[in-house]
């Protein structure tokens, strides 16, 4: 048993080593720069804890997480390693007490916060603590192409100059091959040893199923898994705390985490999942980087992420023991609309811009008829080597196709006309408004009712239409131009398609089989939901101006009959209940303006009787 063996087996406890990890602590010793991308649970922190214990003076770890810089430290004291943080929770005499640790050189592991790290009179400290390596954890908040950029990653390149002779090496559990790149450039890795494993979690099967009564889904999802624990990710604080305190309910110990709840309440509820007397966290993605917690069962995400790293990091919490883990995604064409609209509030263009892609690649993954395996392995620049996983909704329930030759013909010869008669490209949405023969004023301006292919869609309603043309782009036949407005463009076997009108099979989306028919509650007034958000916003400026309830102002009846019949004139609100004369004059104007406004960069939906 040679040295490294033996430390693997005293310290730490293990008899073997995980793909790649000896690899990686082989190339640390021999002080190369080192790139390591484990997937979660491959075991990132043994590949720089190791070779800390097999060199000498001081190695310097970067994390993120407060959480995870108590944890690990936590870990490594328990199995006799001198290892230490330093970071906001520390209260001042210990840190002092820390530091003089450093100076007298008693620690071999230092966590730390990369602010801190930054911080002027630390320069002269890592000078003075001979530091002999350098790790950066979660390595990927470098790049802006990540999904969970960190501008202050950006300053670490600042300690190559610093240390200029001390060897770095950069982990993290998720990166594409642009986000590989751009931490090898940003941390100014010099030739670094470059080490990628597989994405592949054999362990995880994973399912996408519409979104229909969240709340009964989670709750029948959980009755059979009563014994096991899992994360709840929600995209709001209020649906974090609504489905803990459903499930409460319910008699489930399930809590809520978010960056709502003060830090102490914040840290109880973790501390009581991380010890099992919490079986269920219903989390906001603030919740989980860097959490240890090898037995969750099962992840629910009750929204739509962000983007596909976030969901694979935050699947990737679940099996970390190598045991089986469910990952279930619920989904609803209403998440997307519900996304877009956040990222219209997006200033920066550029990063609107990387947002709306990384919107559309994980809107891709949950329609997709694919292999979910394949689809997210394809992503991480990884080829799954069968057809068939055996582990994903897809590959065990494959979904119904149909033939999509004519509504494929229309959608690409649409696209083709608006392009000839107008020299520009349209987004999606206007397109299927010329498809269903909409009367817009942009339509009317650009000319477009008088196109060959204005109405030709009216058989289908808006969201079938938007369903193909996100296939026909998952397919390869459309493509999103670069640029602010993401608008699209036949693609040349788009353009084959269309010219040779080949027959085309498409998939059913996964509602078509189970389509329900929708009961209405008593009173219920179906509407636009996001332009009523932004109307009782306004309706809360104007009433707070006039120091009255929102109510004075108007009822949510009213709110909601405006966000249903789109008025833009103050003529058109001639019926709509609550809106008297005085009313009508006062506030108006400002509403039909404000209903205007919204229609310029989203569409009307069309409600049933």
């Amino acid at each position: 048993m040679d040295d490294l063996h033996l430390t693997l087996k005293t310290t730490f406890g293990y008899s073997a080593f995980r793909p790649l990890q000896r690899e990686i602590i082989e190339a640390a010793l021999a002080d190369r720069d080192v790139f390591a991308l484990l997937p979660t649970g491959g075991g990132k922190s043994l590949c720089f804890q190791l070779p800390a214990l097999q060199r000498s003076g001081l190695t310097v770890v970067v994390s993120p997480l407060i959480a995870l810089m108590k944890d690990q430290v936590d870990q490594l004291q328990a199995a006799g390693v001198a290892a230490t943080y330093l970071n906001s929770t520390v209260d001042a005499d210990e840190s002092r007490s820390r530091l003089r640790g450093l100076h007298r050189g008693e620690w071999r592991l230092l966590y730390v916060a990369p602010e801190r790290l930054m911080l002027d009179n630390w320069q002269e400290n890592l000078k003075a603590w001979n530091v002999t390596a350098l790790a950066i954890d979660e390595a990927h908040c470098v790049s802006e192409w990540g999904h969970d950029f960190r501008p202050e990653y950006r300053q670490l390149a600042k300690l190559r100059d610093l240390l200029p002779a001390v060897p770095v090496m950069a982990l993290t559990a998720t990166a594409t091959d642009r986000v590989r790149a751009d931490i090898i450039k940003h941390l100014k890795l010099r030739d670094p040893a470059t080490f990628v494993a597989s994405f592949n979690r054999p362990n995880l099967s994973y399912r996408v199923i519409p979104k229909d009564q969240p709340l009964k889904q989670i709750v029948g999802f959980v009755h059979q898994r009563e014994t096991e624990s899992g994360i709840i990710y929600c995209a709001s604080r209020a649906t974090a705390e609504r489905v803990a305190e459903t499930l409460a309910g319910k008699g489930y110990a399930a809590r809520p985490y978010h960056a709502g709840l003060d830090a102490a309440e914040r840290s109880r509820n973790q501390e009581l999942f991380l010890r099992d007397e919490t079986r269920i966290i219903c989390a906001t993605i603030a919740f989980g980087m860097g959490i240890n917690k090898p037995n969750v069962r099962w992840v629910i995400h009750h929204d739509l992420p962000k983007n596909i790293e976030g969901y694979y990091q935050e699947t990737g919490r679940a099996g970390r023991d190598g045991l089986p883990g469910d990952c279930l995604l619920l989904f609803s064409a209403g998440d997307i609309a519900k996304q877009t609209h956040f990222l219209d509030e997006i200033t920066d263009e550029h990063e609107q811009q990387v947002a709306r892609a990384q919107l559309r690649q994980i809107v891709h993954y949950a329609e997709s008829a694919g292999c979910r395996r394949a689809e997210l392995l394809a992503y991480f620049g990884e080829t799954f080597p069968s057809d068939n996983c055996g582990a994903c909704d897809n590959c065990l329930e494959p979904r119904e196709t149909y033939d999509g030759t004519i509504v494929a013909q229309k959608l690409l010869s649409c696209v083709y006309r608006i392009q000839q008669n107008s020299r520009f490209s349209v987004g999606l949405n206007h397109l299927i408004e010329v498809l269903t023969g909409a009367d817009t004023d942009k339509i009317r301006r650009w000319g477009h009712d008088r196109l060959t292919t204005y109405g030709i869609g009216q058989d289908l309603s808006r969201p079938a239409w938007a369903a193909i043309g996100r296939e026909l782009m998952r397919l390869g036949h459309l493509t999103v131009a670069e640029g602010e407005f993401a608008t699209l463009e036949l693609t040349e076997t788009g353009m084959e398609l269309l010219r040779s009108r080949s027959p085309i099979t498409l998939t059913k989306p996964m509602n078509l089989p189970k389509a329900k028919r929708v009961v209405r509650r008593e009173g219920d007034i179906a509407c636009d939901e996001i332009l009523f958000e932004r109307l009782r916003t306004l309706r809360k400026r104007l009433a707070d101006e006039r120091k009255v309830p929102a109510y004075i102002v108007f009822g949510d009846t009213t709110l909601r009959q405006m966000a249903r019949e789109y008025p833009t004139k103050v003529g058109a609100m001639e019926g709509i209940s609550g809106l008297g004369e005085k009313k009508r004059a006062e506030f108006g104007e400002l509403f039909a303006a404000a209903i205007a406004e919204f229609l310029e960069t989203n569409p009307r939906i069309t409600f049933g009787e």
